[in-house]
């Protein structure tokens, strides 16, 4: 359910930001200032506020991308029972994806409040992925810097385009 409210909250705000493209730079400004207001929540349980603060960095990394929307996989904190069994659903639904493949063109965001959580589902993800399936594939990860080796080696023998966004 998150899942998709976050994949929602992206696809209006990038049909709000291109369809407000010819509007001038007033407003392109005011929606980066807006934008900037968006502080890193300290609650890792803040789900409306970590996915408030994630969409934007995902919607700034979306060139390259021909597909309509990406695919955004938000990945709880895993310290509850529900948040760990929706993981493993996520889980379930990112290793069917990854074992089918991607068209081209499109994107795999992966984001979550607690980046090492977030990158263990993601390596996990790929662990059985095919070379070269993911060609002109972008895979985004949005954690910290100290996972970002381990996602990339995991994504990297797909031939997917790799990118980080630190937290």
């Amino acid at each position: 359910m998150r899942k998709f409210a976050l994949i929602a909250a992206i696809a209006l705000t990038a049909g709000l930001a291109l369809g407000g493209c010819s509007q001038g730079s007033d407003q392109d400004q005011q929606a980066t200032q807006q934008a900037a207001a968006v502080t890193k929540p300290t609650d890792v349980n803040d789900a409306k506020g970590w996915q408030a603060y994630l969409g934007p960095l995902v919607q700034k990394n979306l060139q390259g991308m021909a597909a309509q929307q990406p695919y955004v996989y938000y990945v709880t904190p895993g310290q509850k029972d529900d948040d760990k069994a929706q993981n493993d659903r996520q889980l379930q639904s990112v290793q069917d994806t990854v074992a089918r493949g991607v068209t081209p063109g499109n994107l795999l965001a992966f984001v979550g409040p607690v980046s090492a959580t977030t990158g263990d589902l993601a390596v996990a993800a790929f662990k059985s992925a095919q070379p070269g399936t993911f060609k002109d594939v972008i895979v985004l990860f949005v954690g910290d810097k100290a996972d970002e080796q381990r996602v990339s080696d995991a994504v990297k023998v797909t031939g997917a385009t790799f990118r980080f966004v630190q937290m």
